[in-house]
């Protein structure tokens, strides 16, 4: 069941990405924040309903103890959102979804683990890859600045943000193979085979709400910000899609993490062809070169662990 859970995640989180770029305003300095709120208030909701009708005897004291992990996915979504305002879906989530790899590093460097030979020359794809996309978006500064265009003159520094997001995320993912990989090693509190994935979700779900108050607060009351609820409908779709794939997330990742986290990962591949299908995104040749070698590293990266 774990391969179908994978695969439900990567086509959500694939058709979220379209919602998010559409929902990314380039000139509204408080977008991404917005569209946090957004998540943070769909996932709450879901969060809200599995207490109520589910019967998983949550502890709220795992709200603290799964913060670790909750924390590292809250904020390099975030920053991903505010990269989306000035990149291209096309670049920015291959280079976000690479993440399973820098997983695989952390799991090699820390945990000491071995790597094989496919493992190895996906990694190298996919560092090659994000090394050159940076260098062809630095060879076009010259030219965007010259057409005085806002949205490509913080070109280079928006493209930190999904690399900034990719190690991030990564982090959250190496993090939530401890709290996942077993009921006996989990040091989530009153869990059980049946529930340890609901709990860990709706401890996620829960945090991401309070983030989500808290972000409304700051808008509406300290920064007299007017929240237009028809305008949301972009990021209440990529909200829901969001939840969707973090609904079968975790299970995706209590069944086989080493194998699941790359396969999602390559949800941009769905993420590129809906770029190009309804937001008509063009890139350069060389670009689209060099994400197709991103994406072959990523593949090849959940093929050596099947």
């Amino acid at each position: 069941m774990w391969f179908i859970f994978a695969l439900i995640t990567l086509l959500s989180w694939g058709i979220a990405d379209l919602f998010y770029k559409k929902g990314a305003d380039e000139n509204d300095k408080y977008s991404h924040l917005k569209t946090s709120m957004m998540v943070g208030l769909v996932m709450g909701i879901h969060a809200i309903c599995m207490l109520i009708f589910t019967d998983m005897g949550y502890d709220f004291t795992n709200i603290l103890i799964y913060l670790p992990v909750s924390a590292m996915y809250i904020i390099s979504m975030t920053v991903g959102y505010f990269g989306l305002r000035y990149l291209e879906l096309s670049i920015s989530s291959p280079i976000q979804n690479s993440s399973g790899a820098v997983a695989c590093l952390l799991c090699l460097v820390i945990l000491k683990q071995t790597i094989d030979t496919v493992s190895a020359v996906a990694i190298i794809c996919i560092s090659i890859g994000i090394f050159m996309l940076g260098v062809l978006e630095k060879s076009k500064q010259k030219e965007y600045e010259e057409l005085n265009n806002k949205k490509y003159k913080i070109g280079l520094v928006a493209f930190m943000m999904p690399i900034i997001y990719c190690i991030v995320d990564a982090l959250g993912t190496f993090f939530d193979a401890y709290y996942l990989d077993s009921i006996e090693l989990t040091p989530l509190k009153n869990v059980t085979e049946a529930t340890l994935e609901n709990v860990a979700n709706t401890s996620y779900e829960l945090t991401f709400l309070i983030c989500a108050v808290l972000i409304f607060v700051f808008l509406k009351f300290i920064r007299k910000e007017k929240i237009v609820v028809k305008e949301q409908k972009s990021r209440v779709g990529a909200a829901m899609f969001e939840t969707l794939g973090q609904f079968t997330y975790v299970y995706a990742m209590s069944g086989m993490a080493t194998v699941a986290a790359p396969m999602i990962a390559a949800y941009s591949i769905v993420s590129v062809i809906l770029s190009r299908i309804f937001l008509k995104e063009k890139l350069s040749k060389k670009q689209y070169l060099v994400i197709g070698l991103v994406m072959i590293g990523i593949i090849l990266l959940g093929i050596s662990d099947v």
